[in-house]
């Protein structure tokens, strides 16, 4: 079954190993293949923007995901899971359906659970920042304490 895709101007999208840019104009690709990888840029990581440990195991699964040899990037992606599950265990069950897409050779898929691990980090970012607010900075005017 073909995968329909539509870029809008300038967009770019990974096929294979091959990135394609779109001109200044709307675009409809139809794109016939088996075991193709194919990542839209607005779900492409690059190691400067994967700047948290969670965007970290994306980028691992992206690599996996886009390359020939995905073993190549196992290493890496357990050490960061291994991190990841030593900091957070509750993070377990969604890195746990990680492991498994990886291993059954659903990359795609452990792309789409990585994305919720990602989700999962930025929720417990930001009830951490609401109930540890940031401490005021004292008065640098030491003018009156003298």
């Amino acid at each position: 079954m073909a995968l329909k895709v539509e870029l809008r101007p300038h967009e770019r999208i990974i096929v294979g190993n091959c990135v394609i840019t779109n001109t200044d104009q709307r675009a409809r690709l139809l794109i016939d293949g088996d075991n193709v990888p194919i990542l839209r840029e607005r779900d492409i990581l690059t190691p400067e923007t994967a700047d948290s440990p969670a965007k970290l195991v994306y980028l691992a699964v992206q690599l996996m995901y886009i390359s020939p040899d995905p073993q190549s990037q196992h290493g890496t992606y357990f050490n960061l899971v291994r991190d990841i599950v030593t900091a957070v265990p509750s993070a377990w069950p969604i890195i746990e359906g990680i492991n498994n897409n990886i291993l059954n050779g659903d990359l795609y898929r452990a792309l789409k659970d990585a994305r919720k691990l990602i989700a999962y980090e930025e929720k417990l970012r930001s009830q951490f920042e609401a109930t540890h607010p940031l401490a005021e900075a004292p008065n640098a005017d030491v003018s009156s304490a003298a």
